[in-house]
Protein backbone atom coordinates (compact mmCIF):
# COMPACT_ATOMS: atom_id res chain seq x y z
CA UNK A 1 0.00 0.00 0.00
CA UNK A 2 1.47 3.28 -1.11
CA UNK A 3 1.72 5.82 1.22
CA UNK A 4 2.43 9.56 0.64
CA UNK A 5 5.98 10.65 1.86
CA UNK A 6 4.20 13.09 3.97
CA UNK A 7 1.92 11.25 5.70
CA UNK A 8 4.47 8.95 6.71
CA UNK A 9 6.90 11.61 8.09
CA UNK A 10 3.58 12.76 10.19
CA UNK A 11 3.19 9.15 11.69
CA UNK A 12 6.84 9.16 12.94
CA UNK A 13 5.58 12.05 14.88
CA UNK A 14 8.15 13.42 17.57
CA UNK A 15 10.37 10.14 16.85
CA UNK A 16 11.51 11.85 13.44
CA UNK A 17 13.24 14.76 15.35
CA UNK A 18 15.41 11.74 17.50
CA UNK A 19 16.14 9.56 14.53
CA UNK A 20 17.46 12.70 12.71
CA UNK A 21 19.87 13.85 15.58
CA UNK A 22 21.08 10.00 16.35
CA UNK A 23 22.25 10.00 12.45
CA UNK A 24 23.95 13.10 13.15
CA UNK A 25 25.87 12.05 16.53
CA UNK A 26 26.50 7.98 15.28
CA UNK A 27 28.26 9.55 11.87
CA UNK A 28 30.18 11.74 14.01
CA UNK A 29 30.56 8.98 16.51
CA UNK A 30 31.73 6.30 13.73
CA UNK A 31 34.35 9.32 12.21
CA UNK A 32 35.77 8.94 15.88
CA UNK A 33 36.35 5.58 16.11
CA UNK A 34 37.68 4.99 12.82
CA UNK A 35 40.44 7.42 13.14
CA UNK A 36 44.06 6.55 13.30
CA UNK A 37 44.59 8.39 16.63
CA UNK A 38 41.11 7.18 17.97
CA UNK A 39 41.54 7.60 21.71
CA UNK A 40 42.72 11.37 21.02
CA UNK A 41 39.79 11.93 19.32
CA UNK A 42 37.36 10.35 21.70
CA UNK A 43 39.09 11.56 25.04
CA UNK A 44 38.01 14.86 23.32
CA UNK A 45 34.70 14.56 22.43
CA UNK A 46 33.58 12.04 25.42
CA UNK A 47 30.22 14.52 25.35
CA UNK A 48 29.27 13.01 22.29
CA UNK A 49 30.23 9.49 23.07
CA UNK A 50 28.03 9.51 26.85
CA UNK A 51 24.98 11.30 24.60
CA UNK A 52 24.90 8.48 22.49
CA UNK A 53 25.21 6.03 25.18
CA UNK A 54 22.67 7.46 27.59
CA UNK A 55 19.96 7.61 24.21
CA UNK A 56 20.79 4.05 23.23
CA UNK A 57 17.63 2.43 25.26
CA UNK A 58 14.98 5.29 23.79
CA UNK A 59 16.77 4.82 20.17
CA UNK A 60 16.93 1.14 20.03
CA UNK A 61 13.23 1.39 21.44
CA UNK A 62 12.41 3.77 19.02
CA UNK A 63 14.09 1.73 16.09
CA UNK A 64 11.97 -1.29 16.64
CA UNK A 65 8.84 0.04 16.74
CA UNK A 66 9.60 2.30 13.63
CA UNK A 67 10.46 -0.51 11.93
CA UNK A 68 7.39 -3.16 13.16
CA UNK A 69 5.34 -0.26 12.37
CA UNK A 70 6.98 0.35 8.55
CA UNK A 71 6.57 -3.46 7.84
CA UNK A 72 3.29 -3.68 8.85
CA UNK A 73 2.21 -0.55 6.79
CA UNK A 74 4.16 -1.56 3.66
CA UNK A 75 6.34 1.77 3.76
CA UNK A 76 7.99 2.45 0.35
CA UNK A 77 11.39 1.83 0.50
CA UNK A 78 12.59 5.15 -1.32
CA UNK A 79 10.37 6.90 1.30
CA UNK A 80 12.13 9.67 2.83
CA UNK A 81 11.06 8.04 6.33
CA UNK A 82 12.36 4.57 5.54
CA UNK A 83 15.30 6.38 3.65
CA UNK A 84 16.14 7.99 8.15
CA UNK A 85 15.27 4.57 9.02
CA UNK A 86 17.43 2.61 7.17
CA UNK A 87 20.36 4.77 7.51
CA UNK A 88 20.31 5.08 11.38
CA UNK A 89 19.66 1.71 11.09
CA UNK A 90 22.83 0.85 8.89
CA UNK A 91 24.87 3.75 11.33
CA UNK A 92 23.60 1.56 14.33
CA UNK A 93 25.44 -1.89 12.92
CA UNK A 94 29.07 0.32 11.97
CA UNK A 95 29.22 2.09 15.26
CA UNK A 96 28.55 -1.12 17.17
CA UNK A 97 31.23 -3.01 14.71
CA UNK A 98 33.56 0.25 15.88
CA UNK A 99 32.80 -0.18 19.20
CA UNK A 100 33.52 -4.15 19.52
CA UNK A 101 36.75 -3.61 17.51
CA UNK A 102 38.05 -1.22 20.00
CA UNK A 103 37.37 -2.15 23.24
CA UNK A 104 40.25 -4.44 25.13
CA UNK A 105 37.59 -6.25 27.67
CA UNK A 106 37.38 -10.08 26.50
CA UNK A 107 33.69 -10.12 27.48
CA UNK A 108 32.20 -7.26 25.84
CA UNK A 109 28.44 -5.50 27.14
CA UNK A 110 25.77 -6.84 24.26
CA UNK A 111 23.81 -3.41 24.46
CA UNK A 112 25.64 -0.64 22.38
CA UNK A 113 24.65 2.22 25.26
CA UNK A 114 26.66 -0.23 27.90
CA UNK A 115 29.80 -0.53 25.89
CA UNK A 116 30.05 2.81 24.95
CA UNK A 117 30.06 3.50 28.68
CA UNK A 118 32.69 0.50 29.25
CA UNK A 119 34.69 2.16 26.11
CA UNK A 120 34.73 5.65 27.82
CA UNK A 121 36.22 3.81 30.70
CA UNK A 122 39.09 2.17 29.17
CA UNK A 123 40.01 5.16 27.04
CA UNK A 124 40.30 8.00 30.71
CA UNK A 125 42.35 4.34 31.99
CA UNK A 126 44.62 4.52 29.24
CA UNK A 127 45.60 7.87 29.79
CA UNK A 128 46.37 10.95 27.12
CA UNK A 129 49.23 9.56 24.67
CA UNK A 130 51.89 12.02 24.90
CA UNK A 131 50.95 13.77 28.42
CA UNK A 132 48.60 16.71 28.59
CA UNK A 133 47.84 19.88 30.78
CA UNK A 134 45.77 18.56 33.94
CA UNK A 135 42.86 21.78 33.12
CA UNK A 136 42.67 19.63 29.39
CA UNK A 137 42.58 16.30 31.45
CA UNK A 138 39.83 17.53 33.45
CA UNK A 139 37.89 18.41 30.68
CA UNK A 140 38.24 14.46 29.33
CA UNK A 141 37.59 13.38 32.70
CA UNK A 142 34.07 15.25 33.37
CA UNK A 143 32.27 15.92 30.29
CA UNK A 144 29.65 18.31 30.80
CA UNK A 145 26.50 15.62 30.45
CA UNK A 146 27.75 13.60 33.57
CA UNK A 147 24.66 12.71 35.58
CA UNK A 148 26.18 13.60 38.82
CA UNK A 149 27.75 16.78 37.29
CA UNK A 150 24.00 17.75 36.56
CA UNK A 151 22.60 17.24 40.17
CA UNK A 152 25.61 18.79 41.65
CA UNK A 153 24.86 22.05 39.58
CA UNK A 154 21.11 21.63 40.25
CA UNK A 155 22.09 21.72 44.25
CA UNK A 156 24.55 24.27 44.11
CA UNK A 157 21.78 26.84 42.40
CA UNK A 158 19.85 26.47 45.85
CA UNK A 159 22.81 27.24 47.61
CA UNK A 160 23.84 30.23 45.38
CA UNK A 161 20.62 31.57 45.78
CA UNK A 162 20.21 31.30 49.45
CA UNK A 163 23.32 32.02 50.55
CA UNK A 164 24.33 35.03 48.21
CA UNK A 165 22.23 37.44 49.32
CA UNK A 166 23.32 39.15 52.44
CA UNK A 167 22.32 37.40 55.52
CA UNK A 168 19.47 38.94 57.70
CA UNK A 169 20.55 41.06 61.19
CA UNK A 170 18.31 38.60 63.00
CA UNK A 171 16.21 35.06 62.01
CA UNK A 172 16.84 32.90 59.19
CA UNK A 173 18.84 33.21 56.39
CA UNK A 174 15.98 31.15 54.45
CA UNK A 175 12.12 30.39 54.89
CA UNK A 176 9.99 27.29 54.81
CA UNK A 177 10.07 26.80 51.38
CA UNK A 178 14.32 27.46 51.19
CA UNK A 179 14.66 25.26 53.84
CA UNK A 180 13.12 22.54 52.38
CA UNK A 181 15.16 22.80 49.68
CA UNK A 182 18.27 23.36 51.46
CA UNK A 183 17.01 19.70 53.09
CA UNK A 184 16.90 18.32 49.37
CA UNK A 185 19.92 19.54 48.07
CA UNK A 186 22.36 19.05 50.76
CA UNK A 187 22.80 15.16 50.69
CA UNK A 188 21.87 15.34 46.61
CA UNK A 189 24.75 17.38 46.36
CA UNK A 190 27.60 15.17 49.05
CA UNK A 191 26.50 12.25 47.47
CA UNK A 192 27.10 13.76 43.45
CA UNK A 193 30.47 15.53 44.44
CA UNK A 194 31.89 12.15 46.22
CA UNK A 195 30.67 10.37 43.20
CA UNK A 196 32.86 12.99 40.87
CA UNK A 197 35.74 13.27 43.13
CA UNK A 198 36.15 9.30 42.81
CA UNK A 199 35.41 9.55 39.01
CA UNK A 200 38.81 11.66 38.85
CA UNK A 201 40.79 9.54 41.22
CA UNK A 202 39.75 6.51 39.30
CA UNK A 203 40.98 7.97 36.01
CA UNK A 204 44.09 9.71 37.19
CA UNK A 205 46.27 7.38 39.45
CA UNK A 206 48.76 10.26 39.78
CA UNK A 207 46.08 12.37 42.00
CA UNK A 208 47.29 15.50 40.27
CA UNK A 209 44.39 16.34 38.32
CA UNK A 210 42.33 16.03 41.64
CA UNK A 211 44.99 18.35 43.83
CA UNK A 212 44.85 20.66 40.92
CA UNK A 213 41.32 21.41 41.15
CA UNK A 214 40.63 20.73 45.02
CA UNK A 215 42.75 23.92 45.16
CA UNK A 216 40.41 25.77 42.76
CA UNK A 217 37.71 25.10 44.56
CA UNK A 218 38.42 27.25 47.40
CA UNK A 219 38.18 30.36 44.87
CA UNK A 220 34.87 31.91 44.17
CA UNK A 221 33.56 32.04 40.70
CA UNK A 222 33.90 34.72 38.68
CA UNK A 223 32.17 33.79 35.50
CA UNK A 224 29.39 31.62 34.50
CA UNK A 225 30.68 27.69 34.52
CA UNK A 226 30.91 26.54 31.12
CA UNK A 227 33.07 23.63 30.72
CA UNK A 228 33.02 20.28 33.34
CA UNK A 229 35.35 21.28 35.35
CA UNK A 230 34.36 24.89 35.63
CA UNK A 231 30.80 23.78 36.52
CA UNK A 232 32.22 21.19 39.11
CA UNK A 233 34.47 24.13 40.67
CA UNK A 234 30.94 26.33 40.72
CA UNK A 235 29.46 23.87 42.57
CA UNK A 236 31.93 22.69 45.44
CA UNK A 237 32.08 26.21 45.79
CA UNK A 238 29.08 27.03 47.15
CA UNK A 239 28.13 23.76 48.27
CA UNK A 240 31.58 24.27 50.92
CA UNK A 241 29.98 27.86 51.84
CA UNK A 242 26.86 26.11 52.38
CA UNK A 243 28.22 23.70 54.84
CA UNK A 244 29.70 26.07 56.57
CA UNK A 245 26.34 28.47 56.44
CA UNK A 246 24.59 25.71 57.89
CA UNK A 247 26.71 23.96 60.53
CA UNK A 248 26.91 27.59 61.92
CA UNK A 249 23.53 28.52 62.12
CA UNK A 250 22.91 25.12 63.52
CA UNK A 251 25.61 25.09 66.30
CA UNK A 252 24.44 28.96 67.31
CA UNK A 253 20.70 27.99 67.84
CA UNK A 254 21.31 24.32 69.00
CA UNK A 255 23.95 24.92 71.93
CA UNK A 256 25.56 22.81 73.54
CA UNK A 257 24.20 20.09 72.17
CA UNK A 258 26.05 19.18 68.78
CA UNK A 259 24.16 18.36 65.71
CA UNK A 260 25.56 15.45 62.96
CA UNK A 261 25.48 16.23 59.84
CA UNK A 262 23.14 13.33 59.00
CA UNK A 263 20.56 15.21 61.33
CA UNK A 264 20.79 18.58 58.98
CA UNK A 265 18.39 18.55 56.51
CA UNK A 266 15.48 17.48 59.17
CA UNK A 267 16.77 20.14 61.52
CA UNK A 268 16.97 23.11 59.06
CA UNK A 269 12.91 22.18 58.11
CA UNK A 270 12.33 22.27 62.26
CA UNK A 271 13.89 25.38 62.85
CA UNK A 272 12.42 27.03 59.75
CA UNK A 273 9.26 25.86 61.25
CA UNK A 274 9.88 27.39 65.30
CA UNK A 275 10.25 30.45 63.37
CA UNK A 276 6.34 30.95 62.32
CA UNK A 277 5.48 29.09 65.67
CA UNK A 278 7.39 28.25 68.97
CA UNK A 279 5.32 25.34 69.22
CA UNK A 280 6.23 23.15 66.22
CA UNK A 281 8.28 20.10 67.29
CA UNK A 282 10.85 18.01 66.19
CA UNK A 283 9.21 14.79 64.60
CA UNK A 284 11.11 11.42 65.43
CA UNK A 285 12.61 9.36 62.40
CA UNK A 286 15.09 6.62 61.32
CA UNK A 287 17.63 9.49 62.00
CA UNK A 288 16.43 11.03 65.38
CA UNK A 289 15.07 8.71 67.86
CA UNK A 290 12.43 10.34 70.40
CA UNK A 291 15.26 11.04 72.89
CA UNK A 292 17.65 12.75 70.42
CA UNK A 293 14.40 14.96 68.78
CA UNK A 294 13.70 15.56 72.78
CA UNK A 295 17.15 16.98 73.56
CA UNK A 296 17.56 19.22 70.82
CA UNK A 297 14.20 20.74 71.36
CA UNK A 298 15.56 21.86 74.92
CA UNK A 299 19.18 22.79 73.53
CA UNK A 300 17.17 25.18 70.98
CA UNK A 301 15.18 26.50 73.51
CA UNK A 302 17.09 27.43 75.70
CA UNK A 303 19.69 28.79 73.21
CA UNK A 304 16.37 31.19 72.27
CA UNK A 305 16.23 32.29 75.51
CA UNK A 306 19.33 33.13 76.30
CA UNK A 307 20.29 35.15 73.13
CA UNK A 308 18.23 38.24 73.66
CA UNK A 309 14.86 39.88 74.74
CA UNK A 310 12.29 38.25 73.02
CA UNK A 311 10.65 40.26 70.15
CA UNK A 312 6.49 40.67 69.66
CA UNK A 313 3.86 38.56 72.24
CA UNK A 314 5.72 36.24 74.10
CA UNK A 315 4.67 33.84 76.89
CA UNK A 316 6.99 33.40 79.83
CA UNK A 317 4.89 30.56 81.00
CA UNK A 318 4.64 28.80 78.24
CA UNK A 319 8.33 28.71 77.48
CA UNK A 320 8.90 26.98 80.49
CA UNK A 321 6.27 24.27 79.68
CA UNK A 322 7.74 23.72 76.23
CA UNK A 323 11.17 23.36 78.12
CA UNK A 324 10.32 20.64 80.85
CA UNK A 325 7.85 19.18 78.06
CA UNK A 326 11.37 18.65 75.57
CA UNK A 327 13.26 17.43 78.75
CA UNK A 328 10.87 14.61 79.91
CA UNK A 329 11.38 13.26 76.01
CA UNK A 330 14.98 14.00 76.39
CA UNK A 331 15.42 12.49 79.67
CA UNK A 332 16.77 8.79 79.08
CA UNK A 333 19.56 9.88 76.19
CA UNK A 334 22.51 9.98 77.28
CA UNK A 335 26.25 11.22 76.13
CA UNK A 336 28.14 14.51 75.84
CA UNK A 337 25.40 16.36 74.63
CA UNK A 338 23.11 15.32 77.97
CA UNK A 339 25.80 16.14 80.00
CA UNK A 340 26.17 19.52 78.47
CA UNK A 341 22.92 20.53 78.21
CA UNK A 342 22.86 19.22 82.43
CA UNK A 343 25.77 21.52 82.75
CA UNK A 344 23.77 24.54 81.13
CA UNK A 345 20.89 24.24 83.46
CA UNK A 346 23.50 23.63 86.45
CA UNK A 347 25.49 26.75 85.71
CA UNK A 348 22.18 28.87 85.25
CA UNK A 349 20.75 28.24 88.74
CA UNK A 350 24.16 29.22 90.44
CA UNK A 351 24.39 32.47 88.18
CA UNK A 352 20.75 32.64 89.08
CA UNK A 353 21.69 33.29 92.37
CA UNK A 354 24.07 35.60 92.21
CA UNK A 355 22.04 37.65 89.59
CA UNK A 356 24.33 37.26 86.75
CA UNK A 357 21.89 36.12 84.22
CA UNK A 358 21.28 37.58 80.93
CA UNK A 359 18.05 39.86 81.19
CA UNK A 360 16.17 37.35 79.22
CA UNK A 361 13.46 35.18 80.34
CA UNK A 362 14.30 35.50 83.54
CA UNK A 363 13.63 39.45 84.19
CA UNK A 364 12.36 39.95 88.04
CA UNK A 365 9.73 42.56 86.88
CA UNK A 366 6.90 39.80 86.63
CA UNK A 367 4.98 37.90 88.52
CA UNK A 368 6.28 34.93 90.36
CA UNK A 369 5.85 31.64 87.92
CA UNK A 370 3.55 28.64 89.38
CA UNK A 371 5.28 25.21 90.34
CA UNK A 372 5.02 22.93 87.85
CA UNK A 373 2.54 20.29 88.44
CA UNK A 374 3.29 17.75 91.84
CA UNK A 375 4.59 14.42 91.03
CA UNK A 376 5.27 15.76 87.65
CA UNK A 377 9.78 15.84 87.96
CA UNK A 378 11.75 12.82 87.94
CA UNK A 379 12.06 11.11 91.15
CA UNK A 380 16.53 11.70 90.58
CA UNK A 381 16.60 15.98 90.92
CA UNK A 382 19.85 15.96 88.70
CA UNK A 383 17.47 14.17 85.79
CA UNK A 384 16.80 17.04 82.91
CA UNK A 385 13.27 17.52 84.30
CA UNK A 386 14.53 17.63 87.47
CA UNK A 387 17.08 20.57 86.09
CA UNK A 388 14.72 22.29 84.30
CA UNK A 389 12.09 22.26 87.50
CA UNK A 390 15.32 23.90 89.78
CA UNK A 391 15.67 26.57 87.21
CA UNK A 392 12.27 27.44 86.76
CA UNK A 393 12.16 27.53 90.67
CA UNK A 394 15.57 29.66 90.64
CA UNK A 395 13.92 32.38 88.03
CA UNK A 396 11.10 32.70 90.53
CA UNK A 397 13.59 33.88 93.10
CA UNK A 398 14.23 37.46 93.23
CA UNK A 399 17.55 39.06 92.22
CA UNK A 400 20.76 39.36 94.53
CA UNK A 401 23.79 41.02 93.94
CA UNK A 402 24.67 42.29 90.78
CA UNK A 403 23.05 42.33 87.53
CA UNK A 404 24.53 42.01 84.13
CA UNK A 405 22.65 42.08 80.32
Amino acid sequence: MATHPDILRARLEDRADLLEATRLRYRALEKLLRAFFWKDRVRANLELLREVALAQPEVDATLEAVSRRAEAEGWPSGSAPMALLTEVLRLREAVAWAVDRRLIAKKKPELLGEALLQLEEEVLDAGPLLGRRLWAQAVEMLPRNLPELRAVCTAAEVFERVFKRPAPTSGLPFDAAEADELRRALPLADKALETLWSRLDRFDATGRVRAFLAKRARLAPVHPPRSGPELLLHAAFWHDLARSRVKALLESRLAPVEPREEEWPELLGWLAARESSAEARLAASEVLGEGRAGLLEVAAELASLSHARPVGPWNEESAWVRLWTAAQRGRTETGPDMERLRESLRLFIRLRGQGQTPARLFSPEREPLARLPPGSVGDAAEDLPGLVQKAREAASQPRTGRMSG
